[in-house]
């Protein structure tokens, strides 16, 4: 038997989510090897996602089954006001099965999706909105312009050619530096990248005004959220290798893939780069000393990251 009248009764004003909802996935399992940097990579995302972020906005971390040090900082990060929206699983999903949850439940009309190791440079947001609500069939905006295959922009290079009022060029548009400093990120060999940036292009269009190019990727963008659920349930059996099935999937339906025009987000991957140590790492790490100068040796390290790799594919994959 009910005992007395439920309080929620008597509440005449509820909370309104923010148009904007910015969603970040974590995966961080441990605290070693791969993932030694992981969790101060996502305190220097969240960090500069709040500094640098010039629209209202809520944050949804949806974190994929990480490890108990990760869950706490998540826990106090929303506890003291800084996350809107907490999902914690206790198995990963990977990333299609986040992707489900992110889409289907995020509160805000446009939702802005980042890896948990990406970061922030000023504007990066307002920039991308802008590049949304001013093309038409937007299907994903990312933040920076990086060489992508031309693979899954055929529909957006053929509407360019199409539309009277866009203007494209093609060729060698994206600055060295631009494209060196994130495809670094990706593993490359400084050779590999010459050869990448020599025998590929860029599609530039500017439209209404906007100049964008043509491009995106599931590591950061930003999307309309009921353009994304068009997309869900996200199928995959793997918790990565298979994320690209967004990319062709959005071609294919004959959505616009694009990127700001100027680098506004960067992937930090699972470290911080030498530079970026120098302004922040100080703050959130202990000095490394002898020992890990040791281990930094080529002879040493060498044979010590791949005995690593070697376990890490025995129980990963």
């Amino acid at each position: 038997m009910r005992k007395g009248q439920n309080p929620a009764k008597f509440v005449k004003v509820v909370a309104k989510p923010e148009r904007i909802t910015v969603a970040v996935l974590n995966y961080i399992p441990f605290l070693s090897g791969y993932y030694a940097e992981s969790l101060d990579v996502l305190k220097i995302c969240l960090d500069s996602l709040r500094k640098n972020t010039d629209l209202p906005f809520d944050l949804l971390v949806f974190d994929n089954g990480s490890c108990q040090e990760a869950c706490d900082f998540l826990h106090q990060e929303r506890d003291e006001g800084r996350i809107q929206y907490l999902i914690l699983s206790d198995k990963n999903l990977g990333k299609g099965g986040a992707w489900n949850t992110i889409f289907g439940g995020a509160p805000g009309e446009i939702v802005a999706y980042a890896d948990s190791d990406v970061l922030f440079y000023p504007s990066w947001l307002s920039k991308s909105v802008k590049v949304l609500e001013t093309y038409p069939k937007v299907g994903m905006v990312t933040s920076r312009p990086y060489r992508t295959s031309e693979e899954f922009l055929s529909r957006s290079i053929h509407w360019a050619e199409q539309e009277p009022e866009a203007a494209m060029e093609q060729g060698q548009l994206l600055p060295w530096d631009w494209f060196y400093e994130f495809s670094i990120t990706l593993g490359y060999s400084d050779e590999e990248l010459k050869k990448i940036f020599a025998s590929t292009r860029d599609f530039r269009v500017t439209y209404h005004g906007v100049t964008v190019f043509l491009g995106a990727s599931h590591w950061q963008f930003v999307a309309w959220k009921s353009v994304m659920q068009q997309f869900v349930p996200f199928s995959m059996d793997r918790p990565m290798g298979q994320v690209k099935r967004l990319d062709q999937n959005m071609n294919e339906a004959g959505y616009l893939r694009l990127m700001i025009d100027e680098p506004l987000t960067m992937n930090m991957s699972n470290t911080l780069s030498p530079s970026f140590q120098q302004e922040q790492k100080a703050k959130l790490m202990k000095p490394s000393g002898f020992r890990q100068h040791l281990f930094d040796f080529p002879l040493i390290r060498k044979p010590l990251l791949a005995l690593y790799n070697a376990i890490f594919n025995l129980y990963y994959k």
